[in-house]
């Protein structure tokens, strides 16, 4: 008897899952335990096993698709089986329990079903697949076509990358999962969209597709954008709303770059200008069809008359007030939402210490004498936090409206500073790990942050945070909690300034660090034996080898 196959809940907050991978297709032989797919859920990739034997007679969700928890996944039955039945009940009745749901709810409540429901609305072509704009991280909301690496006409393989899409956290290469024809394009370069919405259409080459994008349902509107870029745009034949130009569109209108007065120009070579202060419209492209890349910047030298003119541009004492706009990425717009969120919620207060780092330093000399070893204070007061931290649960613990969780796992959140605002990469099970493998974490972590080449699950999953400014000469502040965590570390410089020991003013070397705890789960007097148990360890760093 045929075994209809819903979509799992693979974690406690998931609500919806995306089918990333099929491991099995129609026809295939099921084995219990056989591995059926990937499915992508709001926390990992994961595998979803079968429970039971058969034949796969059906699926449900095509590669790339998302549907929510208990809606029609897969049948497995015999061999040859009718199931046309359930096929329609699935259709009409998708879950049991939720039938009188559907009965008070407006299609419009819910953008994402809406969206779904789109290609049973409508008569889709074979062969043709529409791809809507994937949720690439847990809190992504919207996400902004960053580049498009495939122009409408393209021919497109499976596993080739359609985009980068810039979400709240990164810039991500989007992969298609279906081979054919692009089409259609949704979305131009710099445009932001709904996730769900339409991104792109693939299918045979020559086919009609302006009626699924023209009848695409809630959902499929692009965002406003808040100011042009300079980005290359890309055309499709939908045509783009007419706006008003702004600075930086007069820009690329100037542009010598292409006849058409647009300047074409890579993501990196883009980022690279705008560090370096270069205009784009005077940079003379080397890369194809005269696109600018890297070695352009890097090679460009300011022309002469603009050089010559700059002394002098001090001695003018009046002259006309000027701005430049830049739209807020999806990186900094979800920084601003979480940490207000975290600020306005969270009852914060601080406990500020000021640690005697003589010792420290002297450990950290001799430490680095071992040939091939290096570690920092950073990673110094990672391990004594996640030593400290496994002697007060309460301090490694997590607030929800309905409990408190206390971790008896240390992942330690290590703030690193990017372009576009923060983000936290994590050390997992910090006090099980050595100095140098701290160190080398800390560091990989670093450098492909600032590349933007983190994965999500290396961001996900601190139960404790440090952030540290003492490389910048800051020598004390204080930080927002990253919830649901309920403490965070701000670190200092170290300073060498007088001190007095055994009753004489002598020069010392100090370091200034503010614990902000969330008043919830965290006490005043919790806290400060947390900066106790700290103390020892940074004070005398020969106990963390012990």
């Amino acid at each position: 008897m045929a075994e209809i196959i819903n979509m799992p809940r693979l974690s406690d907050t998931m609500e919806e899952g995306t089918v990333a991978t099929w491991l099995k297709k129609v026809g295939d032989k099921i084995e219990e335990g056989d591995i059926l797919a990937e499915i992508e859920t709001d926390k990992a990739t994961m595998e979803f096993e079968s429970f039971h034997e058969g034949t796969l007679l059906h699926i449900g969700v095509q590669e790339g698709e998302t549907t929510k928890v208990d809606q029609l996944l897969a049948i497995i039955g015999e061999e040859g089986e009718d199931i046309s039945g359930l096929l329609n009940g699935s259709s009409e009745k998708p879950s049991e329990d939720k039938k009188e749901d559907a009965k008070d709810k407006p299609e419009e409540d819910d953008a994402a079903e809406t969206a779904n429901e789109t290609s049973e609305a409508q008569d889709i072509p074979e062969g043709v697949t529409v791809v809507t704009m994937p949720r690439l991280s847990d809190t992504m909301e919207e996400g902004t076509v960053a580049t498009w690496l495939k122009k409408v006409g393209d021919d497109v393989e499976e596993g080739d990358i359609l985009a980068e899409i810039e979400t709240d956290k990164a810039t991500m290469e989007f992969e298609s999962f279906q081979s054919g024809t692009l089409l259609y394009v949704g979305l131009e370069e710099g445009d932001s969209a709904k996730v769900d919405s339409l991104l792109a259409i693939i299918g045979p080459k020559g086919t009609d597709v302006s009626g699924i994008a023209k009848n695409f349902k809630a959902g499929s509107t692009p965002a406003k954008k808040e100011a042009a870029t300079p980005d290359t745009k890309q055309e499709t034949k939908s045509e783009a709303p007419k706006k008003e130009t702004s600075k930086q569109e007069s820009v690329s209108q100037t542009s010598e770059n292409t006849p058409t007065g647009r300047v074409f120009i890579s993501p990196l070579a883009k980022k690279m200008a705008e560090e370096k202060g270069v205009n784009i419209s005077q940079v003379k492209g080397s890369g194809e069809n005269g696109r600018i890349v890297k070695r352009d910047i890097e090679n460009f030298t300011p022309s002469a008359a603009v050089q010559s003119s700059a002394p002098f541009a001090k001695f003018v004492a009046s002259g006309q007030e000027d701005f430049d706009e830049k739209p807020n990425s999806q990186m900094r717009k979800a920084i601003a939402k979480n940490l207000a969120k975290s600020k306005f919620t969270a009852p914060h207060y601080y406990l500020n210490v000021e640690f005697d780092m003589d010792n420290a330093i002297a450990f950290r000399a001799q430490y680095n004498s071992i040939p091939d070893t290096k570690i920092s204070f950073n990673d110094m007061i990672v391990k004594a936090c996640a030593l400290a931290l496994r002697q007060h649960p309460q301090v490694n613990s997590q607030w929800f409206d309905d409990k408190m969780k206390l971790n008896n796992h240390v992942h330690i959140g290590v703030a690193v500073a990017v372009e576009d605002g923060l983000l936290v990469p994590v050390v997992k099970f910090a006090n099980e790990q050595s100095l140098p493998q701290i160190g080398a974490a800390v560091k990989d972590f670093a450098g492909r942050a600032r590349n933007k080449k983190l994965s999500l699950d290396e961001m996900e999953g601190s139960t404790f945070t440090i952030s540290n400014l003492g490389m910048f000469g800051i020598e004390s502040f204080t930080s927002i909690i990253n919830q649901p965590n309920s403490a965070i570390l701000s670190v200092g410089a170290i300073v060498q300034k007088p001190v007095v020991k055994n009753g004489q003013i002598v020069p010392g070397n100090t370091m200034k660090l503010t614990l902000a705890c969330d008043h919830r789960t965290v006490d005043g007097a919790t806290g400060a034996q947390f900066l106790q148990t700290l103390k020892g360890y940074i004070e005398n760093p020969v106990t963390m080898l012990v």
